[in-house]
């Protein structure tokens, strides 16, 4: 059965965990869909993860809609959602709506997701009232990094902890179906949990978030450029394709590969012809 908003929102009121992954492309798109995971973000972030980009900002609406729509082929059970890049809806209202539009008729994601709190309560208003699921985003907003100075824990002192929840009610009451929480100190994340009728998806957020969300890359150990403190490799990937990728190398090299088994036939009468 088909996961989507309304899955969540039932999840929600069953107290029954919400389980999410990034996703990025076809092959491993098909994966996910084959596994117990929720959903999938095709996340801006795979301009860390797969262009090489030293943060998000670069990312393009056509970046995340060619990447998008190659995950939505692969995950036809799981909810997609599809980040909106940086400056696709910073600009106005009307540019949020025309661009989370683009993700869904492009991108043929089912939901997107923007960051920002109270700044874009009215743009999310404006894309739910369109008939777009909006999933939140609050915390540490990965496009802000400039404006944070860096990748740093949020809503820590009582000033920035009252900010964060009026942030998490401002995005609820525009519409938005659910809101992930980014690098939020745990005590606080469960504060914000039980204060809203929406899930909340942690990532960095303690574990009383009503889901969870990692990059796969990193959960599977296959990024290892940075490591933050909130992740768990529940897996050696990286290890191993690295360990592949070298036993290729020796078996060209030494003509262990490819073996009879591997290649194809020819009638020797037919060679006979050809000298």
């Amino acid at each position: 059965m088909k996961i989507t908003v309304s899955t969540f929102a039932k999840r929600k009121a069953e107290k029954e965990r919400i389980s999410m992954l990034t996703c990025y492309d076809y092959t491993t798109a098909k994966i996910v869909n084959s596994s117990n995971v929720d959903a999938v973000l095709v996340g801006d972030s795979l301009g860390n993860v797969m262009l090489g980009y030293e943060d998000t900002l670069s990312v393009t609406m056509e970046d995340m809609i060619t990447f998008g729509h190659a995950v939505a082929r692969g995950c036809k059970d799981k909810l997609v959602v599809i980040d909106m890049p940086f400056m696709s809806y910073q600009v106005s209202v009307e540019q949020a709506v025309t661009n989370a539009g683009r993700l869904l008729k492009e991108g043929r994601g089912n939901a997107v997701k923007l960051e920002g709190g109270k700044k874009v309560a009215e743009h999310i208003r404006a894309i739910t009232n369109a008939g777009i699921p909006v999933m939140a985003h609050i915390g540490m907003t990965p496009q802000s990094v400039n404006a944070f100075g860096g990748n740093k824990v949020q809503g820590k002192s009582e000033l920035a902890a009252k900010m964060l929840i009026e942030d998490a009610l401002a995005v609820q009451e525009a519409g938005a179906f659910s809101v992930v929480l980014e690098c939020v100190p745990a005590k606080l994340a469960k504060i914000v949990t039980e204060k809203l009728s929406i899930p909340t998806i942690g990532i960095g957020a303690g574990p009383d978030c009503d889901g969870q969300i990692l990059v796969y890359q990193d959960m599977l150990g296959m990024y290892k450029d940075f490591s933050p403190k909130f992740v768990k490799h529940f897996g050696n990937v990286g290890d191993q394709i690295l360990e592949a990728f070298n036993k290729y190398d020796s078996e060209v090299k030494t003509a262990a590969f490819p073996s009879e088994e591997h290649c194809f036939k020819i009638d020797e009468e037919v060679l006979e012809k050809l000298y």
